[in-house]
């Protein structure tokens, strides 16, 4: 491990993140809410911290490795989760395990809160709740391979740690550095087109601002305990299921479909349709059951709340509009299931992706084609493509690491104290970024204990890492020469 250009790095980012608590100034001097000194001191702390790191070692070129970039990126997002929690420290004095929780529930987009009474907050510290999402959401170790290219950094090696899954190598222009910027570009445009709608819907400027930061980056997040059940409209909902999707969708096919100028482009995408049809599909099973069990005494009052909470659990978003723990028969689970597929691979959702769920479905269909034809040679094919055998191998240890790491937090949180129920949903609220979960934890986790925090959190990076990046530090070949 080369410890010099790490530190360097690390240093760089840590000034670069330090402007980021600017903007929570600036609103906190607009609406004169008493906290821009506390935001002044967590610029100084993180700009402070990052010089003392860089300095030193400023006059280090040497690239970091592949293997170099997992650790990179693995720390600097606990290294963020620090930084981000200073507010949260300061201003409403929680300590260290809240605010930690709460500012990398923040920055991995789960949308899990320690914090209750958001209608009372400073108007600055909720903006830097929204946010620490939105940075997040696609996350800051793409902003720096942007931006530190420019600076003669590299950035191909921090891109295959931070980017999702079996669509990591997938460029869509020539050079890494006009991918990052090209991403950011279709980010923050629909950003502002959902801010604008949410702003012609009704909301308050500030609101519709920080919520749309967490709908596009899905995280969640609102300024508001009720969430956007606070504002009871239909056209809101209905906004923010649009841009929910638009967030549960691989940012590449935004890309191709702007240049392409042509909306044919989803349709063709193969992950994309059946993303669509297992959104479609959940909607109409929980519609019918909540009308003819009784849970809502109209089809489409039934309709109005099952969609909305079926994409903003599959795309890991975490918005409500009602407590779906409280729904009757098998609907929290079927939530919940959907939850663990969550949305599109190259997206800002969690879960385990649409396209990996397509191809372990198609390998459990081979093998079975196997068995019925053992001499038969069988591809599997996506989007008219061969998937190599490496990738399906990857895929299926990702799943298995997944599922396994999932079963561990489940016993280790129920031997920290919780029940059966609330540790399952503890675990799929973390470890999907979906935010609610169940029984004890079904609003938030405000009433756990220290433990079921810190497992938690430790889940929230698995489920943001994508497991392969935070679990191969674990391995002890990992860090032998």
């Amino acid at each position: 491990m080369h410890w010099t250009p790490i530190v360097r790095l690390f240093g760089m980012l840590l000034m670069l993140y330090s402007a980021s608590f600017a903007p929570s100034i600036a609103v906190s001097l607009f609406y004169q809410d008493g906290q821009w000194s506390i935001f002044l001191i967590s610029l100084a702390i993180s700009l402070l911290a990052g010089l003392l790191m860089w300095f030193p070692v400023r006059e280090t070129t040497s690239e970091i490795s592949v293997r170099e970039g997992y650790f990179v990126v693995s720390f600097f997002w606990i290294l963020l989760g620090a930084v981000g929690s200073l507010p949260f420290l300061l201003s409403l004095h929680l300590d260290f395990t809240d605010a930690m929780f709460e500012s990398l529930s923040g920055f991995t987009s789960t949308g899990s809160t320690v914090i209750v009474g958001l209608d009372e907050l400073p108007r600055s510290l909720l903006y830097h709740r929204q946010q620490i999402q939105w940075l997040g959401g696609m996350g800051i170790i793409v902003l720096a391979v942007a931006v530190l290219p420019l600076l003669g950094i590299g950035g191909m090696q921090l891109y295959q740690a931070e980017a999702s899954g079996v669509a990591k190598h997938e460029k869509i222009t020539p050079r890494i550095a006009e991918t990052a910027r090209s991403l950011w570009i279709i980010y923050v445009f629909l950003t502002i087109l959902c801010a604008a709608a949410y702003w012609l819907a009704g909301m308050r400027p500030f609101d519709a601002i920080g919520h749309a930061m967490t709908t596009i980056s899905t995280g969640g997040f609102s300024t508001h305990d009720a969430s956007l059940g606070y504002y009871d409209s239909p056209l809101i909902e209905t906004i923010a299921i649009v841009f929910m999707i638009a967030g549960g969708t691989n940012f590449a096919l935004h890309f191709m479909a702007l240049r392409n100028r042509s909306m044919k482009t989803y349709s063709k995408d193969g992950e994309f349709r059946t993303y669509l049809y297992i959104l479609l599909g959940t909607t109409v099973i929980i519609t019918m059951t909540l009308f003819i069990v009784g849970t809502h005494d109209t089809l489409l009052s039934s309709f109005r709340v099952s969609v909305f909470q079926v994409v903003a659990l599959m795309t890991s978003t975490g918005f409500g509009t009602e407590t779906f723990s409280d729904w009757p028969l098998f609907v929290p689970l079927l939530i919940i299931l959907v939850a663990h597929i969550g949305g599109c691979a190259g997206s800002t959702s969690g879960g385990i992706k649409v396209l990996r769920i397509i191809l372990l479905t198609r390998l459990g269909l081979r093998q079975l084609f196997h068995m019925a034809h053992p001499q038969a040679i069988s591809v599997i094919k996506l989007n008219g493509r061969l998937v190599p055998d490496d990738q399906l191998f990857s895929v299926w240890g990702f799943y298995t690491l997944y599922i396994l790491t999932s079963l561990v937090l489940t016993l280790a949180m129920m031997a920290a104290g919780l029940d059966l129920e609330s540790a399952f949903g503890a675990v799929s609220a973390t470890i999907t970024l979906m935010g609610p979960g169940l029984g004890d934890v079904a609003t938030d986790f405000s009433t756990v204990n220290t433990t079921v925090k810190w497992l938690g959190i430790f889940a929230m990076l698995v489920g943001r890492l994508e497991v392969f990046t935070l679990l191969i530090l674990f391995l002890p070949a990992y860090w032998r020469n």
